[in-house]
């Protein structure tokens, strides 16, 4: 009953995945090569029983479940909630749902649309932000400034939800480096989330930047300059016991910490990788 390829965040790699939505609604953005030949649309409620049936079979106590595909708040709220209802029913004991909750979905969901799908149990969303420069939003047509996101950001924490935010290291290029660095600490400071995750650029063969790299529009960052533009990121987030992590697979170095408690270890241990060089090779990086 799955349709691949399929996408998760790391921290869901233990989850029983369920497949609500196939592809991504929006499934503009540059950066991004997930989706672009799978195209969106919404399962038949059929389906999804079936669905959610077959996995209980396999799996029959999960203890987190992880909705799939990209945007699965682009459903409209009352089938979002009887899909939820069906979901705790079959799997009584499961301690955490999530989801990726994009930014235009939620702010296009009303507060109180929000706060019932909450309430019917979808404890956790993790929303990429990317970047909280208003030229590199524009660049990756990502479709929302920096302040919608904000915006997005604060009403999903409003409304109960845990949330993790994700930003993508080098994405401005040697171009917009600073204007990244410095309105992503900007934007994940006012946000304020509980976990902030930091993934690395990487351009594959069928990525919709690789053109803007033959024309020279855009050129990467170097392995030492990633770390120069964490730096100046983590030395201007304003955080409150935010988990960081930057230790996914793209990343050339793996750093974790807390924001700002760790601060100062982390800007001090971002240093010493910058001055002993000592990366992950481009053939281990994640491709």
């Amino acid at each position: 009953m799955y349709v691949y390829p399929i996408y998760r965040p790391p921290s869901e790699a233990t989850s029983l995945i369920l497949q609500l939505t196939l592809g991504c609604s929006y499934n503009q953005c540059l950066f991004c090569s997930s989706f672009k030949n799978k195209p969106f649309h919404t399962r038949p409620y059929e389906t999804i029983v079936q669905h959610i049936e077959q996995a209980q079979h396999f799996y029959p106590n999960p203890q987190r479940i992880f909705l799939a595909d990209a945007n699965v708040l682009c459903l409209q709220t009352a089938d979002l909630l009887k899909y939820l209802a069906l979901i705790k029913e079959t799997f009584p004991h499961v301690e955490r749902i999530s989801s990726y909750g994009g930014p235009l979905d939620i702010l296009r969901k009303s507060e109180d649309e929000l706060r019932q799908i909450r309430a019917a149990g979808l404890d956790m969303l993790y929303m990429g932000v990317e970047s909280g420069s208003a030229e590199v939003l524009k660049f990756v047509h990502k479709g929302v400034t920096p302040e919608e996101m904000i915006a997005a950001g604060q009403k999903v924490k409003r409304m109960g939800f845990t949330f993790s935010c994700m930003i993508i290291s080098g994405l401005g290029g040697q171009e917009m480096w600073e204007s990244h660095a410095l309105g992503s600490a900007r934007v994940i400071s006012a946000i304020n989330p509980d976990y902030f995750g930091l993934l690395t650029l990487i351009i594959d063969d069928v990525s919709p930047l690789r053109p803007f790299l033959a024309d020279g529009s855009l050129n990467l960052l170097g392995p030492e300059e990633v770390m120069r533009e964490l730096h100046t990121m983590v030395r201007h987030c304003q955080l409150d016991r935010c988990v960081f992590r930057a230790n996914h697979a793209s990343n050339y170095y793996s750093f974790k910490g807390v924001l700002n408690r760790d601060k100062d270890a982390l800007l001090a241990e971002i240093s010493a990788a910058i001055e002993h060089g000592v990366y992950r090779p481009e053939s281990g990086r994640l491709q």
